[in-house]
């Protein structure tokens, strides 16, 4: 076998649709991966938060308040970045509501889920920065998870490749007119129109890097006070500047020719490091909820009150006090 022929057989396909049809209902892979990457966010919060001494039940009462925020304000930056795509000469409005068919920029959902974040923490008394400690590492592998959704989107790729791992883009066209359609079409014919970098897969493979780089740090270091969500948040950065400068898709660009996610990722990766660098406060340790009034009315009288001037014996049972077997995961 000829060394041309390894290489077409190593490129990576790409699928050949990324909507299925359910009766008249669309099923799309992009909003499937975004909902599976939301349930890993919090459900592996969650864990991470009781380990750390909090209340079951916490993770997911926020992120009812975080998970809208964020979709929000994902899109907001997407459209407020892409404007002239939507709001430009020829630009179509209404597609800004579309997100079913991509573009959730990840600055804005940190920045409004956080806002959502805050809401819900105020709601159950909890601190924002031990929360953010919590779901940072599920956060990135959600991020990681949704980038699998630009695989069967077929976008945000990088310039041609000959590399044995460059991706395969198809044709795609709406199988009732034949017209093309690259969102919501079927390819065909899967011969490859171009083979260019994955760069979806690359940043996919430098999140879940970034989610074990910040559950090392978190245990090596016990970090708190929204320390691990600094680590998560510079680490991603880091990342991003150089494989957001792969890419070949258009970008709003600034100072010239740079792409605006390249400055926004070298500020936001500054601001994590000096977070990082100059808070040095120990990791919180979460209390128990208060007992419910009409639980502590249901005691009988007197009880546990014969040494009413002096601390119980045991006045620390139930709070989760670290030590240097505990671990969170």
């Amino acid at each position: 076998m000829s060394p041309a022929v390894v290489t077409v057989l190593a490129n990576i396909p790409s699928p050949d649709r990324g909507v299925w049809m359910l009766g008249p209902v669309p099923i799309r892979a992009y909003a499937l991966c975004i909902i599976a990457g939301i349930v890993v966010a919090v459900l592996w919060g969650e864990r991470r938060f009781v380990a750390r001494g909090g209340e079951p039940g916490t993770v997911t009462d926020v992120a009812v308040f975080a998970v809208p925020f964020g979709l929000v304000g994902g899109r907001l930056y997407h459209v407020m970045t892409d404007w002239q795509t939507y709001f430009g000469p020829g630009g179509d409005p209404w597609g800004a509501l579309r997100i079913w068919q991509g573009g959730l920029g990840i600055w804005g959902a940190v920045a409004l889920g956080a806002v959502g974040a805050w809401i819900g923490c105020r709601r159950r008394g909890v601190p924002l920065g031990a929360f953010a400690d919590a779901v940072a590492p599920g956060i990135v592998v959600a991020q990681a998870i949704g980038r699998l959704g630009n695989w069967f989107n077929q976008e945000l790729y990088g310039a041609p490749t000959t590399l044995p791992w460059g991706l395969e883009i198809y044709e795609r066209v709406d199988p009732a007119t034949g017209l093309p359609d690259a969102l919501g079409g079927v390819a065909v014919d899967h011969t490859p129109v171009e083979v260019v970098h994955p760069t979806f897969l690359y940043e996919l493979l430098w999140n879940l890097a970034v989610a074990g780089l910040v559950v090392w740090a978190d245990r090596r270091f016990r970090l708190g006070h929204g320390r691990a969500f600094a680590v998560y948040v510079a680490g991603y950065t880091a990342g991003r500047f150089f494989i957001e400068q792969m890419r070949t898709d258009y970008a709003t660009r600034v100072f010239g020719d740079i792409r605006i996610n390249v400055v926004v990722s070298v500020v936001v990766f500054v601001a994590a490091v000096l977070y990082i660098a100059l808070v040095r406060k120990p990791r919180e340790v979460l209390e128990p909820p208060e007992p419910a009034a009409g639980k502590a009315a249901a005691e009988p009288a007197g009880a546990g009150t014969e040494e009413s001037d002096e601390e119980p014996a045991d006045a620390d049972a139930g709070v989760h006090r670290p030590s240097s077997g505990d671990r969170s995961t």
